[in-house]
């Protein structure tokens, strides 16, 4: 019997999903080339984003990343060669799949100390035994704000038993598009209601196992009352469409709700 495969631990999930070279962006958009796109995994994109861009050696990628040195190397090579294929070939990529968890600030092996992450973490701890459901709503002056990459706040709602028991504004700090899924995943998010949303965070939020409620609009109170009367219209096929990082379809591509015990 085979092990295994030990999911890899991921910092940050990539904010842009798809890079297509111009002369292929006809056929791409009339699915006629989907044959030839390159696929990243997650995993990958995480070594060539440590190692690459943040100047980290293969040792300190797989501290970051849990797993042992050998299989760093082995997936960044990977994510090089594909690299190599993109740029040479001139062939679309695309990010999705792979073996991997999101990080959410529980686990501090990763050796950041400062991790904004861990500090939300700590602070929006649900204590132990509790069967509180955390919803959170994409929040401004009461109503829910409509693009969900550009929201700085979010209205935080612990339920207990179908009733809201307490409710806070949090803040995103600055943190935009994709980190706000990991800020929702820090604070210990179940679901999500907001307005808009692009493909990049959706695939976030099922990553971090967040449910998620969009196209809804109005009261953002009214919505999470709605929510638990099992009242609330929602769009399932949301989208958004401003900007906020290339994104390709709705569904989630990743693996990590295979990946084992959550941090």
């Amino acid at each position: 019997m085979s092990r295994p495969v030990k999911c890899r631990m991921i910092c940050q999930f990539p904010q842009t999903l798809e890079f297509i070279p111009a002369g292929n962006i006809e056929n791409i958009e009339n699915d006629r080339s989907d044959s030839e796109v390159i696929i990243l995994t997650v995993d990958e994109y995480e070594t060539i984003r440590l190692i690459d861009k943040e100047g980290l050696s293969q040792e300190q990628c797989c501290r970051r990343m849990q797993v042992a040195r050998t299989t760093v190397q082995k997936i960044y090579d990977s994510a090089r060669k594909k690299l190599a294929d993109v740029l040479v070939d001139g062939r679309p990529l695309r990010i999705e799949g792979g073996e991997y968890r999101l990080c959410n600030g529980q686990n501090r092996s990763c050796g950041i100390d400062e991790c904004y992450k861990l500090k939300l973490n700590q602070m929006y701890q649900k204590w132990k035994g509790a069967t509180i459901m955390r919803i959170a709503v994409t929040y401004e002056n009461g109503q829910i704000f409509q693009h969900f990459g550009h929201t700085e706040q979010f209205k935080v709602y612990d339920t207990e038993d179908g009733k809201i028991v307490s409710s806070e504004v949090v803040s995103t700090n600055g943190q935009g598009h994709g980190a706000l899924a990991e800020v929702l995943n820090a604070i210990q998010t179940d679901v999500l209601i907001c307005g808009g949303i692009g493909g990049g965070a959706q695939n976030a939020l099922a990553s971090a196992g967040i449910r998620l409620y969009g196209g809804v609009a109005g009261d953002a109170d009214a919505a999470v009352e709605a929510l638990l009367a099992g009242t609330l219209a929602y769009n399932p096929n949301v989208h958004c469409s401003h900007h906020e990082g290339g994104h390709h379809g709705e569904n989630c591509g990743g693996h990590g709700e295979h990946c084992g015990e959550p941090l």
